[in-house]
């Protein structure tokens, strides 16, 4: 495969969960204070963000179609399953905690979650303008469903992949998935890093909101994929895309739910990646760390109905009040971005405000 030019900025939007309008306004700023991603490099929630931006040509109209009744339809839409009864729920996160070593045993990632996505996401259909190319992680699952619960012995169960367009490809051929390394010990990610230019975007940000043990694996043309938690933070794979790198500083995970769950299903400790990424080399960090503290009631919310006895996502009562939410998020991302490229225009050394952990990687 032909070697490309590389992009000449990435914007990664790694994470974010539901409030993924948050990343909506980090574009925004980015553009605003002169430094327009030529790339978006997106996991979790913030592929929802990307596809938006790709598609919309101003903020007025990504902020619009973010904030529309069919997408506060779509998030009131997420119903529990009998997997999410408390009791259950809470037991098994204490035998993963308890677990020694690292994903023992092949994972249930095809019937066992908390909750059901409703079947359309709702996208925007792509306009004509000069848009940023998007570039979404998820993971190939290597393994069938009638596999789950055999001793894995060492084996690869999931292959890091990059769904995006020819030249993303091409810049990322032959990449070994920075995942795989000796340095994080037993994982069960395999060494070649996977990339996609036939996946439709719909199916990609699907892809990449799957969560293990909260949403379903995706399905597509009889192949099962994993979402980007699988590299949450794609820091390696941005170097390899872009000249210039802008990522956030993320709070560590939780060590009751978080690390247990990664260490699980793939046999990373979350935290020690997390430390690695901070490490290495970006040109702009976004201090969202304390993301947790100050949108802690804005958005999607995790509720124990105990009469029920299920846990739920819970959204805002009414329309009018995620209209409102959807307006914070987005000022609270363009304010993060705003301070990054201003600390980082005056060559001020990054630090992070805040360590709130996060007790799950954010859909």
């Amino acid at each position: 495969m032909t070697q490309s030019p590389k992009y000449q900025r990435c914007l990664v939007m790694a994470g974010g969960g539901f409030r993924f309008p948050y990343y909506l306004g980090m574009y925004a700023a980015a553009v605003d204070s002169g430094n327009p991603p030529d790339l978006l490099l997106a996991s979790c929630g913030g592929s929802i963000a990307a596809a938006v931006i790709q598609a919309l040509p101003d903020d007025a109209q990504r902020k619009a179609w973010v904030s529309s009744p069919a997408m506060y339809a779509f998030l009131c839409g997420l119903q529990s399953t009998p997997k999410a009864a408390i009791g259950r729920s809470f037991v098994r996160a204490l035998k993963r905690r308890l677990q020694k070593g690292r994903t023992k045993l092949v994972p249930d990632l095809f019937d066992d979650y908390f909750f059901e996505i409703p079947p359309e996401l709702p996208l925007p259909p792509r306009q004509s303008y000069d848009a940023p190319a998007v570039a979404i992680v998820g993971g190939k699952i290597l393994f069938e469903p009638e596999d789950v619960g055999q001793l894995r012995a060492g084996r690869k169960l999931f292959a890091e992949t990059v769904f995006g367009d020819a030249r993303s490809a091409a810049l990322l051929d032959g990449m070994v998935s920075p995942l795989s390394a000796p340095q994080w010990g037993d994982n069960a990610i395999a060494p070649r890093l996977l990339t996609d230019v036939g996946m439709p975007i719909g199916d990609a940000v699907r892809i990449s909101i799957s969560d293990m043990f909260y949403f379903r694996c995706h399905a597509h043309e009889d192949q099962h994929y994993m979402g980007g938690v699988i590299d949450l933070f794609p820091i390696e794979v941005a170097q390899r895309m872009a000249h210039s790198v802008v990522i956030e500083m993320k709070a560590p995970f939780s060590q009751n739910a978080a690390i247990p769950a990664l260490r699980a299903v793939l046999g990373i400790d979350g935290n020690q990646r997390l430390r690695h990424i901070h490490a290495q080399r970006a040109d702009v960090w976004i201090d969202s760390s304390d993301v947790e503290q100050v949108l802690r009631s804005s958005g999607m919310q995790q509720k124990l109905a105990w009469r029920e006895n299920r846990i739920r996502l819970v959204m805002p009562a009414d329309y009018r009040s995620f209209v409102v939410q959807v307006e914070t998020q987005w000022q609270y991302g363009y304010q993060r971005a705003r301070e990054a490229f201003a600390k980082a225009a005056a060559g001020e050394k990054p630090q992070m405000r805040h360590a709130t952990k996060h007790n799950r990687p954010a859909p």
